[in-house]
């Protein structure tokens, strides 16, 4: 469809859903128009006019727009208006309401081996979807969420599997499950519950290990002090249910346990000193505000509402994104500069992998 093709279409879907919301304006009455470019497309309000021009109104065209372009393009959810000037000499229409695209939709990687697949790739980019991949370069953390059963698990062996080649990997995992069989499988560190042991003293153990990589960020600070061209290996420290070491964990071991989370999040980046965590949700109980927000690639697997969307896309609403049914699907964002920052439709890759270790 060329770009004209698509410009009548959408003014089509438009005059015919909104006509009877703004009461009646449509282009046919010259009350707005519709221009198409390649990275997305502009609606026109010739003013004045008897409707509103704000968030409520573009939001409905977003819903319209998204549906009737679906799946040929995806329009990116913005979370309020956007607003464009134009160059017009007509105050009529010096303004447009801007939709970004991308296009085609989210598409699901099939790996028939994640070994030799993930032998296959080279340098730091991990692909993520069919149309999507973010260099590990240009990632300070990662966060995985989701409710039980929704597959973290999953994403998260796809992620330890891909990150193997690229970075040095200590994984904790509370629960001995997913994470210590993949690292049993491929003689990575991992740190666990063994019995006897309290849990105030295997968060403490936590402790030691996050203090080292925080020694390791100071010394590597003072490298890059000397020397700004200077390239690190990457380290990434993996944390399975987050949550489970933040609960009933003595006060004091907990404070310490945040407080190294929060500077390994805020000085790791120019050292290439990663953190990977996975949770349930990642409210003020599992970690510190200061970790989210520098958290630059966010992915909520399962179940996609306002409730479970809230802590890594606060200020989302996840009402028109087109999310396909299935497992291992939700949203994903990567915060960077090569995406766009709008949240996008998610569908984690599907592979095979050892026996024994999902």
């Amino acid at each position: 469809m060329s770009y004209k093709e698509c410009q009548q279409y959408l003014l089509q879907c438009l005059n015919m859903a909104l006509g009877s919301q703004i009461e009646g304006e449509t282009s046919y009455t010259n009350s707005f128009d519709v221009k198409v470019g390649e990275h997305g497309f502009l609606f026109i309000p010739r003013l004045p006019s008897s409707y509103v021009i704000d968030d409520s109104l573009y939001q409905k065209i977003f819903l319209i727009a998204n549906a009737a372009l679906y799946p040929s393009y995806t329009v990116l959810k913005q979370n309020s208006a956007y607003f464009v000037p134009l160059d017009s000499p007509d105050i009529h229409t010096q303004r447009a309401l801007y939709f970004p695209w991308k296009k085609g939709i989210s598409k699901r990687l099939i790996i028939p081996d994640l070994d030799s697949f993930a032998a296959s790739q080279t340098g730091s980019v991990i692909p993520i979807m069919e149309n999507l991949s973010v260099d590990y370069n240009k990632v300070t953390s990662i966060a995985i969420a989701g409710n039980s059963g929704s597959g973290k698990s999953y994403a998260l062996t796809y992620f330890l599997s891909m990150l193997k080649s690229i970075s040095e990997l200590i994984i904790i995992d509370p629960k001995f499950d997913t994470p210590s069989r993949w690292a049993r499988e491929n003689d990575v560190l991992v740190i666990h519950p063994e019995k006897n042991r309290s849990k105030s003293d295997f968060v403490s153990q936590i402790n030691e290990k996050l203090s080292q990589a925080l020694d390791l960020i100071y010394t590597r600070q003072g490298i890059l002090f000397e020397n700004s061209d200077y390239k690190f290996d990457h380290l990434t420290l993996v944390i399975d249910e987050v949550l489970a070491l933040s609960e009933g964990t003595n006060k004091a071991i907990k404070d310490s346990f945040f407080s190294l989370l929060s500077q390994i999040a805020l000085l790791g980046r120019a050292t290439k000193v990663h953190l990977l965590l996975v949770s349930q949700r990642f409210d003020y109980n599992s970690i510190p505000v200061s970790v989210r927000e520098q958290l630059n690639v966010n992915i909520q697997i399962g179940n996609i509402n306002n409730k479970t969307v809230q802590f890594l896309f606060p200020d989302l609403n996840p009402e028109g994104i087109v999310i396909p049914a299935g497992l291992g699907t939700g949203l994903i964002q990567i915060i960077d500069n090569e995406h766009p920052f709008q949240v996008l439709p998610l569908l984690c890759p599907t592979y095979y992998t050892k026996k024994g270790i999902l």
